[in-house]
């Protein structure tokens, strides 16, 4: 459904089927695990049995005699450069050098003949350990004298963030209500189809080629520089079709250097492909948070200040740990005015495996805690959550407290057609008990506004280049296309600008090796900045084609267009456009196919332009502008955008007051995604967020034992939504036009998930009373906060934290005052 009139276009703004679905549906698409090579070696990897130990010695003698290996590295091979995501926490090394950290890290690895051959040498491979007390919460790893993970970091902090906007204190002075709750959330995998694979290639001249399943081709080639110590343009990174990322493919990660140093030692290609309990240690998802929020309102419901404590369990490396840590603040700055906060976040390292980015990371569990909160605070103050969100709402062209422009931001109206659609006034406090209608509000980055490479280079480049014959336009771009349909909008774009069909684009992107540098597939960019340099790399060959024609009939540029594969304009000029035809067909065979009459076709007038001076070749470059237009800003650029987003979610759900079983009966989702460049594509990410985020809220988790070892480490045991359990599902599309964005169109990739989980969480508590802080929501959660309720005699129930982060909260509040009274000094 779409809620207003958009402009007419002959290409974007309607329904496209990607350009990859006949190679997918048939079978066809090969992933990383399908590339094969002559003479190629498989690689397997020796992870740790325990969490925390020293390594006193490993002895690799046995494994190198067992007929059909080629090599076998330690870090005495790979070396201890560190590496990661962020310049500011590199603290990764390719094999453990000294230590290892968690239950799965990596220590070795073989290459071998064949796949069960790499298996066996990893058994006769004898590790000596020496285990170290292990930190598996982070109330442990923040005591005094605790075992210290990294060196570098001896009180087990990553890093903490103190970000103060306003005054908070004399807000909550003048408050007519406040309200403290706290929020807790379990730590949480990707469980993508496919597996992390890679393949690595040497070349005669030393050069290396890496396959690998990424969604950010560009800085594994950065990353792999600096950890085999090549220079960056001998290292190609292309990733072949992907079978989902969702984040946790959005950074390099260990095995991909791995299979470089086997493939340089054995100079053979070498395959390693992770099985699923290696991508489980791997995959650097959704963290654990615990949240404290003390929100103030004044009498009429508008938001004064909020006071916001959060503890993050990074696991034992920092990843995407700093960016996230910052996000988990700033994101919650809009999309209501808020015109004081203070955000105190602490992410902490303990004896568990890394965990990174997951689709909307660093605005997931943040805002749920927030949402479920406004909709308390509408309870306490008798009014309808729906209306006390309007009255909050920010509108476009304001500035949030910490500086952020928002642009187009279209937040009424999501609440509204969601409002509508799903006849909300008319369920609202009226259903039967055990029914009950929630609603949720979300606000999402269109790309981030800074990055490593904000000084060395654009974030998105992209070049068409138009054949000899003019039959064909190739775009290659460093965006990552991993599912979600950046090749297509990137030929819809281009086809639109050059009046052509999506047939006629060809796109190559994902590969360094022929394409310009693109900072990949996060952060919901690649439609906004890959768009933005595509349009204007479609907008320099029409230039070219247009110019030239002028020339030719010596008429005015703006006589010509481009449109339905011709150059409109030339046939009013039917002399000069017969001579034209009549000369090059005489002189050329290769124009014996071309027509008779009629306007000037795209390929006639390039095959002229390629005989007068080669090749038609487009060039588009976006970054960034200065977005920040508060002056008085303290904080970090993470969380700064050139537009964006905002949703609202409604959901319904049916809960069994005997049981405590819950059924998700619907969910409705509102989505402003500025224009919409390819419909299909967008509703597809709408529903596909509204399964993401009922599969976390429900049933995702990852469970430990006392040794860190995990135990539901198989998609067998790892709970998600599966087809029997998604609802019904209502995608409306919220068109609007983004002054920042290419066409008006923003970001649809992650800001979709935000608001399912609040919007739950708030149908159930209208349901049945029980306002569940705790993910997953259980049946059984649900049933104990019914026993509470009806034990307390009270119309709602809020559920308690567990006392460990009750303590953890105490512990990060006396971090926060420390921190305070030296930033006073």
């Amino acid at each position: 459904m779409t809620t207003q009139t958009t402009p007419s276009y002959s290409v974007i703004g309607k329904r496209q089927v990607r350009k990859d679905v006949p190679e997918k549906a048939t079978g066809a698409a090969k992933y990383t695990a399908d590339i094969a090579f002559p003479n190629m070696l498989e690689g397997a990897v020796l992870c740790s049995p325990v969490a925390h130990a020293r390594i006193l010695n490993i002895d690799t003698s046995k494994a190198k005699q067992l007929p059909g290996v080629k090599a076998v590295i330690t870090a005495k091979d790979t070396g201890d450069i560190l590496w990661g995501h962020s310049p500011a926490r590199y603290d990764e090394t390719t094999l453990a050098v000294d230590k290892v950290r968690h239950v799965g890290d990596q220590v070795a690895a073989v290459a071998a003949t064949d796949e069960q051959t790499a298996k066996e040498a990893l058994e006769l491979i004898k590790v000596d350990y020496e285990e170290l007390p292990a930190i598996f919460d982070p109330i442990d790893a923040l005591a005094e004298g605790a075992p210290v993970i990294h060196d570098r970091y001896p009180d087990n902090i990553t890093i903490q963030v103190h970000n103060h906007f306003g005054d908070v204190e004399k807000a909550f002075a003048r408050a007519h209500h406040i309200r403290t709750d706290r929020f807790v959330n379990s730590k949480t995998d990707g469980a993508m189809m496919e597996p992390q694979a890679c393949v690595a290639k040497p070349d005669l001249s030393g050069r290396l080629t890496l396959w690998t399943s990424t969604q950010v081709s560009h800085y594994v080639q950065r990353t792999l520089a600096i950890a085999l110590k090549m220079p960056v343009d001998h290292i190609r990174v292309i990733a072949p079709n992907v079978g989902g990322g969702f984040g946790p493919k959005a950074s390099a990660h260990p095995y991909e250097p791995i299979t470089c140093f086997l493939a340089k030692i054995t100079r053979r290609p070498v395959r390693l492909v992770l099985d699923r309990e290696q991508v489980f240690w791997h995959n650097r998802a959704r963290h654990k948070y615990v949240h404290e929020m003390k929100t103030a309102v004044d009498r009429e419901g508008h938001l004064l200040a909020l006071d916001h404590l959060s503890v993050l369990d990074g696991g034992a490396y920092s990843s995407f740990g700093v960016i996230t840590t910052y996000y988990n603040g700033s994101l919650l700055t809009g999309p209501y005015r808020l015109p004081n906060m203070k955000y105190d976040g602490i992410r902490v390292y303990t004896n568990k495996p890394a965990s990174g980015s997951l689709r909307g990371h660093g605005g997931i569990t943040n805002r749920a805690c927030f949402e479920a909160q406004l909709d308390m605070i509408a309870q306490d103050l008798n009014m309808d959550p729906i209306e006390l969100r309007l009255k909050n709402k920010m509108g476009s062209d304001e500035v949030t407290c910490c500086g952020y422009y928002t642009g187009n931001l279209s937040v009424g109206e999501c609440l509204e057609a969601a409002r509508d659609k799903s006849k909300w006034t008319e369920k609202k406090g009226k259903l039967p008990p055990g029914k009950g209608i929630g609603v949720g509000t979300g606000f999402f980055v269109s790309g981030a506004g800074a990055s490593v490479y904000r000084s060395e280079v654009p974030h998105s480049t992209v070049i068409l280049h138009v054949s000899d014959d003019g039959s064909q336009v190739t775009a290659y771009s460093g965006s990552n296309e991993l599912g979600q349909g950046s090749n297509t909008v990137i030929a819809m774009i281009a086809a639109e600008v050059l009046g052509l069909t999506v047939d006629d684009i060809q796109v190559i992107s994902g590969d360094t090796g022929r394409c310009p540098v693109d900072l990949g597939a996060y952060s919901s960019r690649q439609t906004l900045m890959t768009g933005h340099a595509t349009k204007k790399a479609a907008e320099a060959v029409r230039s070219q084609i247009l110019e030239a024609i002028a020339d030719l009939f010596q008429m005015p540029v703006d006589a010509f267009t481009l449109g339905d594969g011709m150059v409109l304009g030339t046939e009013k000029n039917p002399e000069k456009l017969k001579l034209i035809r009549d000369k090059y067909r005489r002189e050329h065979r290769a124009f014996a196919d071309v027509p008779t009459d009629g306007p000037l076709t795209f390929r006639e007038v390039n095959r002229y332009l390629y005989n007068q001076s080669g090749s038609v070749v487009g060039k588009g470059t976006y970054s960034p502008g200065e977005i920040q237009e508060f002056k008085d800003w303290k904080g970090s650029a993470v969380g700064s955008s050139p537009a964006y987003s905002t949703q609202t979610c409604i959901a319904e759900v049916t809960v069994d007051l005997e049981t405590g079983k819950l059924t998700v009966d619907k969910v409705t989702l509102a989505h402003d995604c500025g224009f919409a460049l390819n419909r299909t594509a967008v509703e597809g990410q709408m529903e596909g967020s509204m399964c993401h985020g009922l599969s976390e809220t429900l049933f995702e988790q990852m469970l430990f034992d006392d040794k860190g070892q995990l135990v539901n480490r198989t998609l067998g045991d790892y709970k998600i939504a599966t087809a029997l359990d998604v609802p019904e599902l209502d995608a409306i599309i919220i068109e609007t036009n983004e002054p920042a964005g290419p066409f008006g169109a923003k970001e649809v990739g992650e800001g979709c998930i935000i608001p399912i989980l609040p919007a739950i969480i708030n149908a159930i508590s209208d349901a049945c009373g029980a306002v569940i802080m705790d993910l997953p929501v259980t049946s059984e959660k649900i049933l104990m906060a019914l026993k509470a309720k009806e034990d307390a005699k009270t119309d709602r129930f809020v559920s308690e934290i567990p006392p460990n982060e009750l303590k953890l909260l105490d512990i990060a509040r006396e971090i926060t005052q420390k921190w305070e009274q030296n930033f006073k000094k």
